[in-house]
């Protein structure tokens, strides 16, 4: 029992449920990415390029012989997929740029330096009592 225990206590951490909240966004962030990729960015801008399926260019290295389905490197789905990495790169990147900027704003406000202590205070005055005192 006592490893359940220790397992029970790690999962219900606060930044293992964050963690796990965030990999769950992520991949559906992910998903929501392709699909805007796959159905709206890549058709346009295959039509610009001259009418060109991204999901069917590849090199094909050798053809289909019977049964044996052909071999072939695939560079349109690749790109697609770089693509869709560097519109989730840019999100993350604006994602943790606004969080930073927020921190820096709760940093950038000093707190008010503390009142001094009594003691302090009256350390101030006898220190003041004896300049006044002592001959120039």
């Amino acid at each position: 029992m006592k490893l359940l225990d220790e397992f029970k206590t790690f999962a219900m951490r606060g930044n293992v449920m964050d963690m796990a909240v965030g990999i769950i966004i992520g991949a559906a962030f992910g998903k929501v990415v392709s699909s805007f990729v796959n159905n709206i960015v890549m058709p346009p801008l295959g039509m610009l390029i001259g009418g060109v399926n991204f999901t069917d260019l590849s090199i094909v290295l050798k053809e289909a012989e019977g049964e044996v389905a052909e071999v072939a490197i695939g560079y349109g789905l690749f790109i697609q997929s770089v693509v869709d990495f560097v519109i989730i790169a840019a999100a993350i990147f604006v994602a943790v740029r606004v969080m930073n900027s927020l921190k820096k704003k709760e940093e950038a406000a000093p707190a008010a330096p503390p009142a001094p202590s009594k003691e302090e205070v009256l350390l101030t005055e006898i220190r003041d009592l004896l300049k006044q005192q002592t001959p120039s």
